[in-house]
């Protein structure tokens, strides 16, 4: 009887060891010792939870993204699957290449993450923002369409420069539209073209729309002369409710007829814009405005931050990535400038000269980038109000970064 009791508590004290061990080894604790790439994401989660929190820089979908980036480096939670993503962009692989695929074994944020590669919710976030944004200025001043295509220049030419530092012709294409300081629609074009760079690319593009106030001075105060940055400008005329709501329509039309990738974009920033305008369909304009952009931002920003995975976020790739973001960002930003300077020099009317500075504001930072202009302009004259000014080419930014994502998107998709 004593022999079987010591046994029994021999075998007892043997299944408890194994149960602990096998808890300890299959807790996320001990993953983290077999990854340590691991702790440095969940470290570069948490300061992006500072940016958001405590420096403010872009919480919006700062927060939501760290807190993404967080949930899929938590080793064991099994909440995003990258390998099911790769089966799925593989279209040798019949078997994953479809969504039913990802439903039946994805983790939440793979199923959330369908609204991203199907480019969803970019596109609801865009119809939010047309909701929000006012064409008065840019109607008032078609020339500031110009400078809003003049900002488009700095995409290009950082495309160019990422093929030549050896990126794919996709890969480039995707880190190029940061220069247009439009985080849903480098999600947008990054999802299509090079999703395995979405993470870096996302964190990329809004640190770098939350910087716009440090980045952009100095490059435009060493692209124009004190005399440059005094000069005032007329006020601009009232614009018309009629005008107002044919132009999304007749934008929607054209854009669309000649570039139908970009269909998709600007055809939701327009119909919110239209809701807006109008004035028939306040419910919804509101909506659009705050619950669908809100729920929108949490969804779009968990999961672009669920794809930086260790693996895939920690390289050399990403650092290149970061660089050539800023760069495409200062380029952009330069561009409108020196064409608003270019411009000048055909304007014979000093009552009709544009100051250089809303040049600037040609990126689709709103209204950020038109905020910079403004501020600019009154450190070298108090009595100088350049912000509707700008609001034209930041606002024309908006369209034009849209339409640049479809030119690449033709070209490389």
């Amino acid at each position: 009887m004593c022999i079987a009791t010591t046994v029994f508590a021999q075998e007892a004290d043997i299944s408890i060891a194994e149960t602990t061990k096998d808890f300890i080894d299959a807790s996320g604790f001990a993953l983290i010792a077999q990854n340590w790439k691991i702790l440095i994401m969940l470290g570069l989660a948490c300061f992006l939870f500072y940016l958001a929190i405590v420096r403010q820089y872009e919480p919006l979908l700062m927060l939501p993204i760290a807190f993404g980036m967080l949930l899929t480096n938590l080793p064991g939670a099994n909440m995003f699957h990258q390998d099911l993503w790769n089966n799925f962009l593989d279209p040798s692989n019949p078997a994953y290449h479809s969504y039913g695929a990802i439903m039946a074994n994805g983790g939440l944020l793979d199923i959330l993450y369908i609204g991203v590669k199907a480019g969803v919710y970019p596109c609801l976030i865009f119809m939010g923002v047309g909701a929000m944004t006012d064409f008065g200025p840019l109607i008032s001043n078609p020339k500031s369409l110009l400078l809003g295509a003049a900002a488009q220049f700095g995409i290009f030419g950082t495309y160019l420069a990422a093929v030549a530092m050896g990126f794919l012709p996709n890969e480039a294409g995707s880190i190029a539209i940061i220069g247009g300081a439009d985080g849903p629609t480098s999600i947008f074009l990054t999802s299509k073209l090079a999703p395995e760079l979405l993470g870096p690319i996302a964190i990329a593009a809004y640190s770098y729309m939350a910087l716009v106030p440090v980045i952009q001075p100095p490059i435009m105060r060493a692209l124009t002369t004190k005399k440059e940055r005094q000069i005032k400008m007329s006020q601009l005329r009232p614009v018309s409710k009629t005008e107002k709501i044919i132009f999304p329509i007749m934008v929607t039309i054209i854009v669309s007829l000649t570039l139908p990738d970009a269909a998709a974009l600007i055809g939701c920033l327009m119909l919110g814009n239209l809701c807006k305008e109008c004035g028939v369909v306040d419910r919804l304009s509101k909506t659009m405005q705050n619950e669908l952009m809100n729920i929108v931002v949490i969804f779009l920003g968990i999961t672009v931050g669920a794809t930086a995975t260790a693996d895939t976020f920690l390289s050399i790739k990403t650092i290149k990535i970061m660089i050539m973001g800023i760069c495409a960002f200062g380029l952009a930003s330069a561009s409108g400038v020196l064409l608003a300077k270019l411009m000048n020099v055909f304007i014979k009317d000093p009552a009709k000269k544009i100051n250089p500075l809303i040049g600037s504001a040609g990126v689709s930072a709103v209204p950020m980038a038109a905020r910079v202009s403004q501020l600019e302009g009154q450190k070298e004259d108090p009595s100088n109000f350049l912000l509707m000014h700008a609001m034209g080419p930041n606002v024309a930014g908006v369209i034009g970064s849209a339409v640049a994502a479809g030119i690449l998107l033709t070209m490389l998709g």
